[in-house]
């Protein structure tokens, strides 16, 4: 079913006059930060945590849908080993953290019956690339060599991320395998971020077509980058745009979910195709009517229900050797 006139006049004016985050970013941060206190974090089972990366600790809360989470021993003992995501959460690696994304991953852990670890990676323009990968990186690394932590093996270890989670959650495979430390058996890139341009002159027509009219802009994905970038050599680093990897071989087990009217649609198409093309198993769903963001939306929405059978069915398959 097609966005209807009255929703689509809407989003058109949602959309203009679209803010600039440069210059805005804490402000919107402060919105953010108000529009999802978690009255009801009380009644989450959770636990924070906080993971080594060089000079600094990156902060990680632990979900649980099955057992109050006092401390990871007893997440691990109380009802035995749980299968676990090791979730990044998005916001064009400028907005978000642990305490926005906390309605979101308390309903993942409930909904998939996993343990959910968030994590709360350093935030660009504070830190620009590599900080965020490398955060993001250390906490998984940690994870998935100390498998006793949650009591959780390898091999039930999932990636997952959302948006620029999504790119988050690629890059970190694709630094695994550069680094041999590990290996993720499966990652779910939700509307990933992939490529490096979303200008009028992009290779992707999902950029043209849904770039003004649907809530997150193609200009807002340019600031975002810029705002990320350490420089413009970074535009062409695979671990800043995963696309351009030379190859996407030996990456994990993946699903790929795309939202209908999002500018970032093609792009996390086009990872898919990549990725199967060096010879890797993957799974692609596009939403649709779906747009940027929904999957932070109340699960009772019907892009989000579809969302989550697609990634349950994917987590209930056993892994390709």
């Amino acid at each position: 079913m097609a966005i209807n006139k009255l929703v689509m006049a809407a989003l058109k004016a949602l959309s203009y006059p679209d803010i600039d985050i440069k210059r805005n970013y804490k402000w919107e941060r402060q919105v953010e930060n108000v529009a999802h206190y978690h009255y009801l974090k009380p009644f989450y089972k959770a636990w924070d945590h906080k993971v080594s990366c060089g000079d600094h600790e990156v902060p990680v809360r632990i979900f649980s849908s099955v057992v109050p989470v006092s401390s990871a021993a007893h997440a691990a003992s109380a009802s035995g080993p749980l299968p676990l995501l090791v979730y990044f959460h998005g916001g064009g690696w400028v907005l978000g953290n642990i305490d926005s994304y906390d309605k979101v991953c308390a309903n993942m852990a409930r909904l998939t019956n996993h343990l959910v670890v968030s994590v709360d990676y350093r935030l660009a323009p504070e830190y620009k690339f590599p900080a965020a990968p490398e955060d993001c990186y250390a906490v998984a690394r940690e994870i998935f060599l100390h498998t006793n932590l949650l009591n959780t093996p390898a091999e039930n270890i999932t990636l997952i991320g959302d948006s620029a989670g999504a790119n988050l959650a690629a890059v970190v495979s694709l630094m695994a395998r550069d680094r041999g430390e590990f290996l993720p058996r499966r990652q779910i890139l939700i509307y990933p971020a992939t490529y490096n341009d979303h200008t009028e002159h992009s290779f992707f027509d999902s950029v043209r077509e849904n770039g003004t009219d649907y809530l997150l802009t193609s200009k807002r994905v340019c600031d975002y980058m810029d705002l990320y970038k350490s420089s413009d050599e970074d535009l062409h680093n695979p671990y800043f745009a995963p696309l351009l990897a030379k190859s996407l071989a030996d990456q994990p087990d993946t699903l790929v979910i795309t939202a209908e009217y999002d500018p970032l649609r093609d792009e996390g198409e086009e990872y898919a195709r990549k990725l199967r093309k060096f010879g890797n198993q993957v799974q692609l769903h596009r939403v649709a009517d779906g747009l940027h963001g929904f999957f932070s939306l109340p699960p009772s929405f019907p892009q989000v229900k579809e969302c989550y059978e697609i990634i349950n069915r994917f987590l209930s398959e056993v892994p390709q050797e």
